[in-house]
């Protein structure tokens, strides 16, 4: 099914344009660890020849434990994604968490994220969406795809029609996600861009009682799988040392593996998109 063309700068996603990349480290550690991931996969996306947005979190505000590393914060955090996206000029994505965040975050994201425990917060999609940037959504975990008419409705109402579905699994039981795969054709009939959290659907939420577990080795099957289901794009957080990683290390992908995998979904992409085609 084809869904609408959403314009990024140079970028094309959705409708008959190429699978599209949303990849980046959970969160922004520290000015020069964004600046290196940021760099390192812009340039394995484009030995792919695979369009990249690059994706990091100023602050993680749903952190299982208090104790947990949040990130810089929203005045340090936006200072860093916009040299980050100025000096290696690659478009930018990030959450928002509070009404309040979308204004200043607009002024440097060119995409804006809405968690999915807040996708049905109705002023934090309305302010995003008054903001005139593209706006990302995530689908609750607890949300079924068809539900997802209503979050839609609520940003196209704001007057903004540049929108992208984002499935990330859903709750299976305590602890456990599942990605039900037809959720994606029925997440495109609503018109927009979809794209698949492959990272975040293999986590295993709040799994090691203060942190959230996961299990990587999953990755690359359920990204070949919606790749296949025709998604739009792919999102996946990656990581040059996972175990050492700050947040959401243990379902990211570790840097090394990420350059054969996107070669493989890009192979299966184009078989998908050439037989859509015909």
């Amino acid at each position: 099914m084809t869904t609408r063309e959403i314009t990024l700068n140079s970028l094309r996603l959705g409708g008959a344009n190429p699978l599209f990349l949303i990849a980046g480290p959970c969160v922004i550690e520290s000015e020069a660890h964004a600046r290196k991931m940021a760099e390192e996969i812009a340039r394995i996306a484009a030995d792919a020849g695979i369009p990249y947005i690059f994706k990091a979190s100023y602050d993680k505000a749903n952190r299982s434990s208090m104790k947990s590393f949040r990130g810089p914060g929203l005045k340090e955090g936006l200072r860093i994604l916009a040299k980050i996206k100025h000096e290696l000029d690659v478009p930018i994505l990030t959450d928002i968490h509070e009404s309040s965040q979308a204004a200043p975050a607009a002024v440097v994201c060119d995409i804006l994220q809405i968690p999915a425990f807040l996708s049905r917060q109705t002023d934090l999609l309305e302010a995003a969406a008054k903001t005139g940037r593209i706006v990302n959504v995530k689908k609750a975990q607890f949300l079924s795809p068809w539900d997802m008419s209503n979050v839609v409705e609520k940003i196209a109402a704001s007057g903004n029609d540049k929108i992208i579905l984002t499935e990330r699994g859903a709750s299976f039981g305590y602890q456990n996600l599942v990605v039900d795969m037809r959720s994606f054709p029925i997440l495109q009939k609503l018109g927009y861009p979809v794209v698949f959290d492959v990272t975040h659907s293999v986590q295993l939420p709040g799994g090691q009682g203060d942190a959230s577990g996961g299990q990587p080795e999953f990755i690359e099957p359920l990204a070949c799988a919606g790749v296949a289901a025709g998604v739009d794009g792919i999102f996946l957080e990656t990581h040059d040392n996972p175990q050492s990683a700050l947040s959401d290390g243990a379902n990211a992908l570790p840097l090394p593996q990420l350059p054969e995998l996107l070669s493989r979904l890009k192979q299966l992409s184009g078989v998908v998109r050439s037989w859509r085609a015909s």
